[in-house]
């Protein structure tokens, strides 16, 4: 009788370790999948003083990996690529770091803050409740897809947090 209930205890076990190697497995496969940081950027519209309204177009082969990556992407293209300017009263954003010498610099600092639930969710959230507008998901490739997906960037508390660290100037510093 104890060697059964060993033998399913232990069954019940590596179940249960399968479940958590598969679950780390999928988290693992969406930071690969988009490690390289791939979307677009495009103003949205005019948005609260200090913030940014923008849509941001993410690549990935799973179209949830994309979704999901959309916030990480829209703080790092505010940091290092900025926007052209548009429509809806938009006017061009120059990033904050657009030298690649200043970010290689401050590696470490990037890393920690672009980790999964890592600081730059403090300066991004999402615009619309969720749901992700017909034209904003499309079919790529065969094996690609690129979803867009509205958010609020608050540029004016990146850029304190980026003067604090000492990766930007600040803006009253002079020349």
């Amino acid at each position: 009788m104890k060697l059964k209930f060993k033998h399913y205890f232990l069954f019940a076990c590596m179940i249960g370790f399968s479940f958590n190697a598969n679950a780390q497995w999928k988290k693992n496969k969406a930071n690969e999948d988009s490690k390289i940081f791939r979307y677009d950027l495009e103003c949205e519209g005019v948005a609260k003083k200090g913030a940014k309204l923008v849509k941001v177009s993410s690549y990935s082969k799973n179209p949830k990996h994309a979704i999901s990556r959309g916030m990480k992407n829209a703080v790092h293209g505010i940091i290092f690529k900025g926007y052209a300017g548009g429509s809806q009263g938009c006017t061009s954003f120059s990033a904050l770091v657009p030298d690649v010498e200043v970010a290689m610099e401050h590696e470490a600092f990037f890393d920690a803050f672009f980790e999964d639930g890592g600081d730059y969710l403090k300066y991004v959230s999402q615009a619309t409740d969720g749901n992700i507008a017909a034209g904003d998901r499309l079919k790529v490739s065969k094996r690609e897809y690129k979803i867009g997906v509205i958010v609020t960037v608050q540029v004016d508390q990146l850029r304190k947090r980026l003067e604090k660290e000492g990766i930007v100037r600040a803006l009253n510093a002079g020349f």
